[in-house]
């Protein structure tokens, strides 16, 4: 919750802030993309790390690591020295989540695995909720000081799970002490393959085109100011919230594959119809139905995770495997996106974002559920 609340606090201030440097708009973008390209690209040796060192270590490097990249942009003095250390921060975005993804997947009972991942992904949907408003609140202060106290955020973060889990690690074996699950062990499971296809549909609606298309298109199509979207976009927070309120204990009573197969169609046929909303209160309540659905099958994706590696068993590649999946989406789908409503229109882009979320669909269609009450 911490780490989301600060990274809410400074996403809407990192394009502004790296215009102030007199870089062109795409200089600017790239700030954004970078992150998420060396999110990408080192999520693979995150989870090796993980795997040989620990999750606690994972965790805690990463966040540090973090830290550090926030701290060293509040003071960068040039353009390319806010590209490069905001990559760093990237590097140590997937370590962290990879480790915390990785040690979920572990201890999480298997009873309550819907539910442990619903916490979770609540508590960063708080922080993502909460974080912009702050930074509103801190507006007055500049463009480096939100910087300066997400980085004191996260050193806290960091401290607060390494003493606790510290505290509790003698109850446990550790990760290093176990044999990692490998990527073709995990891809022989079809609940895993599923989980992995239907995460390139999250990521590419939700991560991608939701965030980077839905604001042009309100503004552009239906002529919102900026409190309208911002409208539109909490009413999607509102909705993913009320989902997962109940969702994870859903998926662990009547198992993964119902709750998937009902959000990823909800989500799929809301993003089909998002480009022909005609009015401000239609989008409002597509984005709200939208939310709702992605918070139907997001607790089940991530326990099933867990149900593949189960807990004798180093989670770190097939975490970081199931990561990439969402992360390299949300990298290509804002462009791709973003061509399709420039020459054919808006319709067309965001039907594509719903047809590539039914991928999903279609792979959970075949897949049987080996996380049946009767099973456990």
């Amino acid at each position: 919750m911490i780490v989301a609340l600060g990274f809410g606090l400074i996403a809407p201030l990192l394009p502004q802030y790296a215009k102030s440097f007199e870089v062109t708009d795409a200089g600017a973008a790239a700030i954004v993309s970078v992150f998420a390209l060396c999110r990408l690209v080192f999520a693979p040796l995150a989870g090796r790390f993980a795997e040989a060192r620990g999750e606690r270590i994972g965790y805690v490097t990463g966040v540090l690591i973090v830290a550090a990249s926030t701290l060293a942009c509040a003071w960068a003095p040039e353009y390319w020295i806010l590209l490069v250390v905001r990559g760093l921060g990237g590097i140590g975005s997937t370590m962290f989540s990879v480790s915390a993804g990785s040690f979920i997947a572990r201890r999480s009972p298997r009873a309550i695995r819907g539910r442990v991942s619903g916490l979770y992904g609540g508590a960063f949907l708080f922080g993502n909720v909460a974080g912009p408003l702050v930074g509103g609140l801190l507006s007055p202060l500049g463009f480096r000081m939100p910087f300066v106290i997400y980085g004191v955020a996260l050193i806290v973060a960091a401290a607060v799970v390494f003493l606790m889990l510290e505290r509790g690690g003698g109850r446990f074996t550790r990760a290093s002490a176990l044999p990692p699950m490998t990527l073709a062990e995990a891809w022989a499971r079809p609940e895993f393959r599923a989980a992995v296809l239907g995460n390139i549909g999250n990521g590419w609606v939700t991560m991608g085109v939701r965030t980077s298309l839905i604001p042009l298109f309100a503004a552009a199509a239906l002529g919102l100011d900026p409190f309208q979207i911002g409208v539109v976009v909490t009413l999607y927070a509102i909705g993913n919230a009320g989902a997962l309120t109940f969702s994870g204990k859903w998926s662990d009573s009547v198992g993964r594959r119902r709750p998937i197969l009902l959000g990823m169609t909800g989500a799929g046929l809301v993003a089909v119809v998002l480009g022909l909303a005609p009015t401000l209160w239609v989008l409002a309540a597509l984005s709200l139905l939208q939310g709702f659905f992605t918070g139907l099958f997001a607790p089940s994706q991530q326990a099933t995770i867990a149900d593949v590696v189960g807990p004798t068993r180093s989670a770190g590649r097939a975490m970081a495997t199931f990561q990439m999946a969402a992360d390299l989406p949300a990298i290509v789908a804002p462009l791709v996106a973003g061509l399709l409503a420039d020459h054919v229109g808006y319709g067309w882009a965001f039907g594509l974002s719903g047809l590539v979320m039914f991928l999903g669909v279609a792979a959970w269609g075949s897949t049987p559920d080996r996380n049946l009450p009767s099973e456990r």
